[in-house]
């Protein structure tokens, strides 16, 4: 009687401990995120090869990141899965797959770039990459997201990650022109600043009353004021190394925004070396 009591108690504890395991498998299964891994199972009519096993990302994974360059931070700039960065166009944007593989499978990347308005999704990407490390240039204003899928491959067994997206918004265009400056060297309105955010091109001239070019300033020769990220320095008063008269120059000044603004600029600039400190005045140029 003893021995039969004994016997149905061990066979309790033994159920008991089964449905525990499968419940904590359950728990991890919820856990883990969005990696998956199928093994061929030829000759074997029991198993199902649709059947996803969710492996942890820190076996075979990655972790990606998109770098940029940040004129607001003066220095790069990081931005991970899950994550959210403002930033001007023309932006430079470097995108690192970071693929950890532990087991040597063979692997193959996909970074996809899309824009996220009217409702696009990775479905419809704007780009698709097939390297681990690449660079894109965003040069118009709205929302992207960015993805990196990895297939990892080894023998019959085969391994899918999918990050979460990465998200960038590239500002809208802004432009404003100065009626004048003060190249004195006084360390106080010394150059020709303008206000651009997210302009894509730029091409300026400034001419004497003459109509004989004194300078001229792009997008790519043009200096960025320290501190000051939507400031554009385009001309410093000299010509041929020597400051110019004082008087009155045209500025004649083509440009175009990030979400598509032309902006066609003519006005005369007062060049005042005599001028000193509290004289600067900006008055925004328009757009056409």
């Amino acid at each position: 009687m003893n021995k039969n009591i004994l016997a149905l108690f061990v066979l309790g504890c033994a159920s008991f401990f089964i449905i525990l395991s499968c419940s904590q498998d359950n728990d991890e299964t919820g856990f883990i995120g969005r990696m998956t891994r199928q093994t061929s199972t030829e000759g074997d009519s029991t198993k199902n090869d649709s059947t996803p096993v969710i492996l942890p990302p820190d076996e075979t994974g990655a972790a990606p990141y998109v770098s940029f360059y940040s004129i607001d931070e003066e220095d790069t700039m990081r931005v991970t899965p899950g994550e959210s960065q403002t930033a001007q166009a023309p932006l430079l944007i470097t995108l690192t797959g970071n693929v950890g593989n532990p087991d040597n499978y063979n692997y193959i990347c996909e970074w996809r770039i899309w824009s996220t308005a009217d409702n696009g999704s990775e479905l419809n990407p704007l780009v698709t990459r097939f390297e681990q490390n690449t660079t894109y240039t965003l040069t118009k204003s709205g929302g992207y997201g960015i993805k990196l899928y990895v297939t990892f491959s080894l023998d019959n067994d085969t391994i899918e990650y999918e990050s979460d997206p990465i998200n960038i918004v590239i500002s809208e265009s802004k432009l404003t022109c100065p009626d004048g400056f003060s190249p004195n060297n006084d360390s106080i309105n010394d150059y020709y600043r303008i206000t651009a955010q997210s302009i894509v091109k730029l091409d300026a001239q400034f001419f004497n009353r003459w109509g004989l070019e004194m300078h001229s300033a792009t997008l790519e020769t043009a200096m960025h004021v320290e501190g000051e990220p939507n400031k554009l320095i385009l001309w410093d008063g000299k010509h041929n190394g020597k400051v110019v008269s004082d008087g009155v120059y045209l500025l004649h000044l083509d440009a175009l925004g990030s979400d598509g603004i032309k902006y066609k600029i003519k006005k005369s600039i007062n060049v005042l070396t005599g001028f000193r400190e509290g004289q600067e005045t900006e008055t925004g140029g328009g757009s056409e």
